[in-house]
């Protein structure tokens, strides 16, 4: 069970940089458009973060889950996908929004390494 967590884990960890790498991607881009695989990689992230919170008990049985960490990142990561999915179809991402999406990125990126 172990090895599914840390496989299940890196993806977790492999979507949510995917996510900011491909948000970072339109830096320079002029107009900037959303890249569906931001929708692609959040839908990944969050099914690994399910995925990783039922198999806590099973892998730490020891150890509590801090259930406020999981609720945020979870909230924060629904904001992600309602950002893109309503941005996504648009000819132009509005740099607003797209900052947004930066920040919550970072923001889960934060509270996941926070102890």
């Amino acid at each position: 069970m172990s090895a599914i967590n840390m496989v299940v884990y890196a993806i977790h960890i492999l979507a949510v940089i995917g996510i900011l790498a491909l948000l970072l991607h339109q830096w320079n881009k002029s107009p900037r458009t959303l890249n569906p695989g931001v929708l692609h990689a959040g839908l990944t992230a969050l099914l690994a973060g399910l995925i990783l919170v039922g198999l806590h008990d099973t892998v730490k049985p020891d150890e509590d889950l801090n259930h406020t960490k999981v609720g945020i990142k979870l909230l924060v990561i629904i904001v992600i996908l309602a950002l893109g999915y309503k941005n996504v179809k648009k000819p132009e991402l509005p740099k607003s929004v797209w900052l947004s999406m930066i920040g919550l990125t970072t923001l889960n990126i934060i509270i996941a390494s926070a102890r």
